[in-house]
């Protein structure tokens, strides 16, 4: 199963850094590219924390297909 993320999408209608999410919700940069990517799964807090940064819902920037 692969993750689908949309979190760049909503990061750049916010016009908002991937270092300036980071810094929102407490993870380093390089966890935002990892999500972005789809090679990493967060955990249920980090995911509801980026959810309410982007204004958006979980469902919105996450979802899954099977590969």
């Amino acid at each position: 199963m692969k993750m689908i993320t949309r979190i760049k999408e909503y990061r750049a209608k916010k016009n908002m850094t991937q270092e300036n999410l980071a810094n929102l919700v407490g993870v380093r940069r390089e966890t935002i590219v990892h999500l972005e990517n789809g090679r990493y799964n967060p955990s249920l807090k980090l995911a509801l924390d980026i959810a309410k940064a982007l204004d958006a819902t979980v469902e919105e920037l996450f979802s899954f297909n099977d590969e």
